[in-house]
């Protein structure tokens, strides 16, 4: 089930290189379009997941966003906070709009977490992600700037 639940096969080292890689350039590129982060165990300091929010280019003043976490994680309030960060940086700091992410729709627990943040779920994009060789439909929630808790 949890890999269903996921837009994304399980990475290798390489590939995990690579997206480290890439968040570093990114970070440095001017007008920068991407932020990523690391989501570390608050006890421990390790590693746990990933955010990131990166600017749509096809809506004004908007980005897309998305996290995952360990499952090992889960419960323990960092999706929650993940996404709180997130908006925080998109409203707060870029002062967008519109901040959207999309999810499978077998990923409830996303949803909740979301819905947590105040996101609202608008309605979902058929056959968006090919995965395992098959076409999944994602679920899109979005906020908009009027709606962010500050």
């Amino acid at each position: 089930m949890l890999a269903l639940a996921l837009s994304f096969e399980p990475r290798t080292r390489d590939q995990v290189a690579q997206f480290v890689a890439g968040a570093v350039v990114s970070a440095v590129d001017e007008p920068r379009a991407e932020y990523a982060l690391a989501v570390v165990d608050r006890d421990t300091g390790e590693l746990i997941g990933s955010g990131r929010i990166a600017m749509d280019p096809h809506q004004q003043r908007a980005a897309t966003f998305g996290f995952a976490l360990r499952p090992d994680t889960w419960g323990a309030g960092y999706g929650l906070e993940t996404v709180r960060l997130l908006l925080t940086v998109g409203f707060e700091d870029l002062g967008l709009h519109r901040v959207w992410g999309a999810r499978s729709p077998l990923n409830v627990a996303s949803a909740k977490t979301m819905a947590s943040a105040g996101m609202v779920e608008e309605g979902t994009i058929r056959e968006h992600v090919l995965k395992g060789g098959r076409w999944r439909d994602s679920v899109v929630h979005a906020i908009l700037e009027r709606e962010w808790a500050r």
